[in-house]
């Protein structure tokens, strides 16, 4: 396993430059980053004690810096320090300026400025938050996005990450022997996915959660059991047309990307003039 130091350097809350670096490092096999995380330099005496832990762990530094006195002041350190020294968001930033005919703003965090989608998200996380696994049902038409689906299979997860995305997103789950809630079938503005996952994979983590809880193993983790669970929900999601993500072997930002899609089509479906 390679080792190496990683400075992450952002004037904001690093979200950006993290993604980056993950979405990068994920590509390389046996490496392992000791990431030095350093958030909301926009001073200064801020960017001179990142340069210090730079010269005490010299590694690649990757920043997202928009005030140009901060950013030449690092940039002209790693330079005398010989460590790479690399502007993740200029390419893009160059890029759009030119397409744009604009001048670049340089404001440090405004991607983060409290405005009106960011307060659409936090009502979203509300929403979902006491929408969570069946609960509220009456409303549930409110929604933008309903999950259906078993036991175990990321539902509450994959709510939580499209609240983020400002989507108010609700769950309900899928339990033997007990009538899917009427607000459900009855939901007309609000997408209804069905999500499914390969039955084997389901009855693992489900004894798996047993084991967690100290609880003696039931029908909940038979495979046999659980593969009629998937089967009838299957059968439930066909009948109502509702579409269908299984996400056996997808994680949950990839299922809520799928989702977004739906959602999108969906909105722009409703949103069309029917003639």
């Amino acid at each position: 396993m390679k080792s190496f130091h990683l400075h992450l350097v952002s004037d904001a809350t690093g979200e950006t430059v993290s993604s980056v670096a993950r979405a990068c490092l994920v590509q390389f096999e046996n490496v392992q980053p000791i990431q030095h995380l350093w958030w909301l330099v926009r001073t200064q005496g801020q960017v001179e004690r990142v340069i210090a832990g730079i010269e005490a762990n010299p590694g690649l530094v990757l920043f997202t810096l928009v005030d140009a006195g901060v950013r030449a002041v690092l940039e002209e350190a790693c330079k005398h320090l010989h460590v790479a020294c690399i502007p993740v968001l200029d390419p893009v930033m160059v890029a759009l300026a030119g397409f744009l005919e604009e001048e670049v703003h340089a404001q440090p965090g405004r991607q983060h400025v409290l405005d009106a989608e960011y307060f659409k998200r936090i009502d979203a996380m509300h929403f979902t938050l006491a929408h969570d696994d069946g609960q509220l049902t009456d409303d549930l038409d409110d929604a933008d996005v309903i999950l259906v689906g078993v036991s175990r299979t990321s539902k509450t997860p994959t709510c939580m990450y499209l609240a983020n995305r400002g989507l108010k997103a609700a769950n309900v789950p899928l339990v033997p022997g007990v009538t899917l809630p009427p607000p459900v079938l009855a939901a007309r503005h609000a997408l209804v996915v069905g999500l499914t996952k390969d039955p084997k994979s389901l009855s693992d983590i489900r004894r798996n959660r047993l084991k967690f809880l100290n609880q003696e193993e039931t029908d909940y983790a038979d495979v046999d059991k659980v593969r009629e669970e998937v089967n009838n929900a299957r059968r439930l999601f066909a009948r109502h047309g509702w579409p269908v993500i299984d996400v056996t072997r997808r994680s949950i930002e990839e299922a809520s990307a799928s989702i977004l899609q739906l959602f999108a089509r969906h909105q722009a479906h409703r949103e069309a003039p029917h003639k």
